[in-house]
């Protein structure tokens, strides 16, 4: 399982509308293969900014699947126009995890 971590920076104005765009996206990503979940998060220093984070199969379902789709350009269509910049993307995959028990 690779976490794409996508970090984007909104233009003044433009949050609310950006979020309701990535509120209307799962069916998009749904379609992909490789595609497992997300979540939208906002960084709290910088509320402008935000965090998407992208659970794949693989980075290549990622970058040779979904962005090679018309299902990305639709999610570019809902989203790309609130963008400051084009967003920074890494992709990660796990090294450790430690979870506390819930109790």
């Amino acid at each position: 399982m690779i976490l794409e971590i996508a970090q984007i920076d909104i233009k003044s104005g433009f949050e609310q509308e950006f979020e309701e765009g990535v509120r209307r996206a799962p069916p998009l990503f749904n379609r992909a293969a490789g595609f497992q979940s997300f979540q939208l998060r906002k960084v709290v220093e910088l509320p402008r900014r935000y965090q998407l984070v992208v659970r794949w199969r693989s980075v290549e379902d990622h970058v040779a699947g979904f962005g090679g789709s018309q299902d990305f350009l639709a999610w570019r269509q809902l989203v790309g126009h609130c963008f400051e910049r084009l967003p920074y993307v890494e992709h990660s995959s796990e090294v450790f995890g430690w979870f506390k028990d819930e109790v």
